[in-house]
């Protein structure tokens, strides 16, 4: 049935598409006319260069938070000048100020705004309203850059580009130097570029645009100014080459090791519009730490990627979240299974965690017709557990991962400034088939003319080969939602069946479901008396097991979030549950436990974080009906900000899940529950001392406890119907399924980034894990055990240096 609605929906809608033309007002859309220059700035942050003396002032801009279109006051008046040459686009500001003492000027890092007030320029050379290239800088120099399509925003993109500014007693100054290299155009003689400025005044909390921008319609990326008299631009060879060198040294239990490795990372723009990146014997040695937790869920804990390749320039490969990129490198597809392949006699010498990465690369762009294509391929090496005979001395090995290789490959039109069609493809190969995969998806993203409402929707057929067996599967998501005005609603379905499964370069949790959500909301877009912004909301769902079809659960709710004109900011939200039929807690297909109806609460506050003290505050409270089953949660977050150069952020987590109802064992054919109860506590910190811009100290430490503890003599076995059944249950060292789990992870580090787009590092790490049986511990007694453990300790420095093509070609010229 979801096959059919998907064709028809397109035979009646598709021919229409390409005909509309979105209304968005752009209330008379402002034009720059850029001048070409023949001699270069120096980028030094004072505007007294002869080449901006005559070019024309981008001025009059207009608030965009918290109010509507305000002409921003005299006493902060901005002008921008814009200049480019050959080589790159140079962009002059000067932000004036009425109170230049109260200007916020935090030090920071690269990609780190924190407090200070900053100035903001999206360029987007196809003008399509969607895809846009963010470039900002602060009161303090540091630079931040990244790629924004409406709300979305994606800080892990970098490139390499340069800002310096400057004060005086009437503001500040702002000037960059943007790289052809930088950006992907179109190859036209003449062009016309898409482009916004925007300034953030933090001390007064508002945010000024050049070019207005309707918040109550369509995307915040299609309210952009005209660059106009781009001509004849003869752009460089775009080739980066970023080579790296580490040198670590280990120690662990008395054991040291030492290590060092070297290799290259490449950009090359094959034309204007398309670029390679490749990386050739990575190392992500320096990679920040996982939140590792105790897992005793059925399913696999999530990690963020920390790998620098693997987020940087991924926008077109994560379309239809089928790119979980932590899959390539992760553990071996045997890893797990290695011990249960033990002889006699044997023991495991080595058993790797990770499979090696032996390159990797990605080109993606966008064609002059607004298609973007993308296509992504890694490559891992064989990976193979050792096992040691103790009577013989004989050694043997197993395959836990063959040789694979990972492809992605992506087509993306998009039209109207705000609609978009793609076309996506994963696949897997593993060498000598030992488990292949396929995936595709087609996916819709479609608002229509007047730009009021969206149509959303993902088509995905997935299919695995295995020991000569072909599964396939398949799942899909439809959605119509309002976009415009204050009340807003929409309503949704997804679908997947049984045999879904996207896992070997995707993540996905559950299938076999057929849900249906909807929503509506109120929402204010200029300040009131009180409050600068709120969103009241009500939502539900109804949630139903595809195969055989039966109710899993009906919620309702709702929401609410508000800041005041001071930015204290506040909010929660209200959820009631049916009866919950959990198909996988169970492990076994077909089977699944009854959980009682349940109300959940939350409440939260956030404070200013412009003072020198704030804090965050987050309670969760959740209660089953007639059931001893209920649950507490706790987040604290405070913060404090020393000076402009250093500040601490300390986050506190204490959950705590009582009488639960939670899988044990299989015993013969019986599933075995027991009532456990759950409790942990996190700390964290993250410390930045910045020097300036350039060079910072910074210390990341997050310590996790937390037991798993079953009532003695409270087993069950699970029944057909859902229902729990008394029975005793005999528990031994081997099976039982009492936890202790305490882990601890800090990282101490020096950054220096000495050129452009070059850095150095100077890490110390520490890392300690600990997992036992004696849930009865507490924090502090478990805290004990912990540091009985052998210590991880590695310190390690890892330098990459930027060269750039061009200016190594003239060096060897001259």
């Amino acid at each position: 049935m979801s096959i059919r609605f998907f064709l028809l929906f397109f035979i009646l809608f598709t021919p229409n598409i390409y005909s509309q033309s979105v209304e968005v007002d752009l209330k008379d859309r402002k034009t720059y006319e850029i001048t070409r220059i023949s001699d270069a700035p120096i980028i030094d942050g004072k505007l007294d260069d002869e080449v901006y003396q005559s070019l024309p002032i981008a001025s009059d801009f207009l608030m965009f938070e918290p109010g509507d279109g305000d002409p921003i006051p005299e006493a902060y008046a901005t002008d921008v000048k814009v200049a480019y040459n050959d080589e790159a686009i140079f962009i002059a500001a000067y932000m004036r100020s009425g109170e230049p003492e109260k200007t916020v000027k935090q030090f920071t890092q690269r990609d780190n705004v924190g407090l200070s007030e900053f100035f903001l320029v999206d360029i987007n050379p196809y003008d399509d309203g969607e895809n846009q290239t963010r470039f900002i800088v602060t009161t303090s120099g540091a630079i931040i850059d990244g790629k924004a399509n409406g709300d979305n925003e994606d800080y892990t993109f970098n490139t390499v580009w340069e800002a310096e500014v400057s004060h005086d007693d009437t503001g500040w100054y702002a000037e960059i130097k943007i790289p052809y290299s930088a950006l992907r155009f179109p190859k036209k003689k003449i062009q016309s570029w898409a482009i916004q400025f925007s300034r953030k005044i933090t001390h007064r909390n508002e945010t000024y645009s050049w070019n207005y921008i309707d918040k109550s319609i369509g995307k915040i990326s299609q309210y952009t100014g005209l660059l106009t008299g781009i001509e004849n631009i003869d752009p460089p060879i775009r080739l980066s080459l970023y080579p790296y060198a580490s040198a670590e040294i280990q120690q662990y239990d008395d054991r040291s090791k030492t290590a060092f490795s070297a290799g290259l990372d490449v950009k090359y723009g094959i034309n204007d519009a398309f670029t390679l990146d490749a990386t050739l014997v990575p190392d992500f040695g320096q990679a920040a730490f996982d939140d590792v937790e105790l897992n005793l869920t059925p399913f696999e804990q999530q990690f963020g990627e920390n790998r620098a390749f693997f987020t940087e320039g991924t926008e077109l490969f994560t379309k239809g979240n089928l790119f979980y990129s932590r899959r390539v490198g992760d553990a071996p597809t045997g890893y797990r299974s290695a011990s249960a392949n033990l002889r006699n006699n044997e023991v495991i010498v080595e058993n790797p965690e990770r499979a090696d990465l032996l390159n990797a690369f990605k080109i993606s762009g966008r064609t002059e017709d607004n298609l973007g294509i993308g296509f992504f391929n890694a490559i891992t090496s064989e990976m193979k557990a050792i096992f040691r005979d103790t009577i013989t001395g004989d050694t043997r090995t197993r395959v836990t991962e063959p040789f694979a290789n990972y492809n992605i490959l992506v087509l993306d039109q998009q039209f109207n400034q705000n609609s978009s069609i793609s076309l996506i493809n994963t696949n897997v190969t593993r060498e000598g088939h030992y488990r292949d995969a396929n995936v595709s998806g087609f996916l819709f993203d479609i608002y229509n003319k007047a730009n009021s409402f969206n149509f959303e929707g993902e088509a995905k057929m997935s299919q695995v080969n295995a020991a000569d067996n072909t599964v396939a599967g398949f799942a899909s998501k439809f959605s119509v939602n309002r976009t415009k005005g204050n009340f807003r609603y929409g309503v949704s379905h997804r679908f997947a069946n049984e045999t879904y499964d996207i896992n070997d370069l995707g993540i996905n949790f559950t299938n076999n479901y057929n849900n249906f959500f909807w929503s509506a909301s109120y929402q204010i877009f200029e300040p009131t008396e009180r409050f600068n912004r709120y969103r009241i909301e009500v939502y539900g769902n109804h949630q139903r097991r595809y195969r055989p079809d039966m109710a899993v659960n009906t919620g309702v709710g709702g929401g609410f979030f508000a800041m005041t004109r001071e930015r204290f900011a506040f909010g929660g939200n209200l959820d009631v549950n049916s009866k919950f039929r959990d198909f996988f807690e169970p492990r076994k297909e077909g089977m699944f436990i009854n959980y009682n109806e349940s109300i959940i609460s939350q409440l939260w506050v956030s404070s200013d974080y412009r003072k020198t003290f704030a804090y965050d505050i987050r309670l969760r409270y959740g209660k089953y009906m007639n059931s001893p089953q209920e649950e507490y949660r706790l987040r604290l977050s405070p913060r404090v900000r020393f000076s402009d150069k250093f500040d601490v952020v300390y986050s506190f987590n204490y959950n705590l899940e009582k009488n639960r109802q939670s899988f044990v064992d299989f015993s013969d054919r019986d599933i075995i529950f027991g009532i456990r109860d759950m409790e942990s506590i996190e700390n964290s910190l993250k410390a930045s001392y910045n020097f300036n811009t350039k060079q910072a100290i910074n210390l990341s430490f997050r310590n996790f406890w937390s037991t798993a503890h079953f009532t003695e003599d409270a087993y069950s076995v699970l029944e057909g119907n859902g229902e729990l059944a008394p029975r005793s249950y005999l528990i031994d060292q081997q099976n039982n399924p009492n936890r202790n789990f305490n882990i601890w992870n800090l990282d101490l580090s020096y950054s220096w980034t000495f050129a452009p787009g070059s850095q150095a590092i100077l890490l110390y790490r520490n890392s300690i894990f600990n997992q036992d049986k004696l849930s009865l511990l507490n924090y502090r007694y478990s805290l004990e055990n912990l540091f009985n453990q052998p210590i991880k300790q590695v310190l390690s420095l890892r330098i990459v240096y930027f060269i750039d093509y061009n200016n190594l070609y003239n060096i060897f010229e001259s």
